[in-house]
């Protein structure tokens, strides 16, 4: 019999393989049929799928990054659509614990020197503290103290250093820039989805058992996130971040889809009912202001702050819109809600007059209800980050976490001003003024401890601590350059 043309030779070693796969299928195909369930027959393709997602993580650690930043974006709609009892935020642990895995398989390709800096030595005695706590005299929890450390200083020690080894070139910066800012407008899109067209039977469902997303018969949209509370904020901070890269972009073309998207994300914050998204948003506004630290950006951007603080404040413009009369009240102090709010502390600072560490992690807030039941700080809401933290840590611990914020955004603002390539800078300027913001915000909700927006603050951070590195080097450049052209 003829040979036929192009035949491929087979060893033994592969034709075994090959009857071991079909061995493989055909027994899958078998067990799908049985159980009647085609899912199963899935399994082949997802662990194939698997195989070569490691093979990329393991090429290149910045693989894990961007997967970790894209689920920590839609873990909670994931959550919601997906269901069962799966904790679906173990899934940021795991993604951070490969990415580091293969930054310890590729360790030969880093420069670890990078990692001796402030951020990363203030984020890991912040956890050397958290760690602590599980001494706490309160005597909360240990469950509740192992789930709450991940939020408050176990994700920001694995974020932080990941940031600073990776996100160590301005290609990169723009990636990842470019990246928030698409996940933010399909969040937007999604949020006015929700708003106009209206819910799924998942999130329906989410409202039933969150009845303060439906206030007056108006839903306060929280489009992919874990609430409007996190959502609101958020689309603050990217709606700022487009305003100031405006100033780093010629492109008239590029400057238009800029100001649309700070457009579309400032009425996400609108529709998300979140009173305290306004802070986000002033906050960021006025930090962004502060570090151009030019005279005339400076006036103009107070005066027109202070225009827009204004006329919330002293008319009823726009009232006939919910959003807008939301944002309004966030300045009315006679808000039942801030009494309710302040009511609390009253309660919080008789409480924690004798106990200068707290109640410990985990003893106040969603898992001091579940962990807790029974003590006086899980019987009182926190409805703040920074109280929050204060019930937890007390004074002390407050005080250590508060001082080490305004370091890192102080040294931030003294990295940013330095820097000499004014493109660059536009661009740190935008991540610093969006930290400020959710800084800020925190004090109303407790946004910087969830997800997506603790990713994002600590690798913004990452970046700007690297900024000095990366733009000597782009001067290095671009003197090569010029010596080049002149020879």
């Amino acid at each position: 019999m003829p040979k036929l043309s192009g035949a491929v030779n087979i060893s033994k070693n592969e034709y075994i393989f090959i009857w071991a796969g079909l061995a493989i299928a055909f027994i899958i195909g078998l067990i799908s049929v049985y159980y009647k369930n085609p899912y199963i027959a899935l399994f082949p393709a997802v662990a194939l799928a698997l195989i070569i997602y490691l093979v990329f993580l393991f090429r290149d650690p910045f693989v894990g990054l961007i997967t970790t930043l894209t689920y920590c974006f839609f873990l909670h709609f994931i959550s919601r659509e997906v269901g069962g009892d799966f904790s679906y935020g173990l899934g940021v642990d795991a993604l951070l614990v490969l990415t580091w895995v293969s930054v310890w398989y590729n360790a030969p390709k880093y420069n670890f020197s990078a990692l001796n800096n402030s951020l990363w030595w203030l984020t890991f005695g912040w956890f050397i503290w958290s760690v602590l706590q599980i001494a706490n005299p309160a005597g909360a929890s240990p469950m509740g103290w192992l789930l709450e450390i991940r939020g408050v200083a176990l994700y920001p020690l694995l974020i932080a250093p990941l940031g600073l080894l990776l996100l160590n070139s301005e290609k990169r910066i723009n990636f990842f820039i470019k990246t928030i800012l698409l996940f933010s407008l399909l969040a937007a899109l999604h949020g006015i989805k929700q708003d106009s067209i209206g819910l799924t039977d998942s999130e329906q469902l989410f409202v039933s058992n969150s009845p303060t997303h439906l206030l007056w018969g108006k839903l306060r949209v929280f489009s992919v996130y874990g609430n409007a509370g996190q959502f609101g904020p958020s689309q603050a901070q990217f709606s700022i971040l487009c305003l100031v890269l405006l100033l780093a972009v010629k492109s008239w073309g590029k400057r238009l889809v800029l100001l649309a998207l700070s457009a579309i994300f400032f009425y996400g914050m609108l529709i998300s009912g979140t009173r305290g998204a306004l802070f986000a948003f002033i906050g960021a506004a006025a930090f962004a202001v502060f570090l151009f630290g030019n005279l005339r950006v400076i006036i103009i951007g107070s005066i027109l702050l202070g225009g827009f603080l204004g006329v919330l404040k002293y008319t009823t413009i726009g009232n006939q819109n919910y959003g807008i009369y939301r944002l309004r009240s966030a300045l009315d102090t006679d808000d039942a809600s801030l009494n309710v709010r302040l009511i609390n502390q009253k309660k919080l600072s008789d409480y924690l007059k004798n106990k200068p560490f707290g109640g410990g992690l985990g003893a106040i807030g969603a898992f001091g209800h579940k962990y807790n039941e029974g003590s006086f700080l899980a019987s009182v809401e926190p409805d703040s980050y920074w109280v929050k933290l204060w019930a937890m840590c007390g004074i002390v611990g407050f005080t250590l976490w508060f001082c080490m914020l305004m370091y890192l955004l102080g040294s931030s603002a003294g990295i940013i001003w330095k820097i000499k390539n004014n493109n660059f800078k536009t661009k740190l300027i935008g991540l610093g003024a969006g930290n400020m913001g959710l800084f800020l915000c925190s004090y109303g909700n407790e946004v910087m401890n969830d997800m997506p927006s603790l990713i994002v603050i600590y690798l913004s951070f990452a970046i700007i601590f690297l900024a000095p590195a990366i733009d000597k080097k782009k001067i290095q450049e671009e003197e090569e350059d010029n010596k080049n052209q002149s020879i």
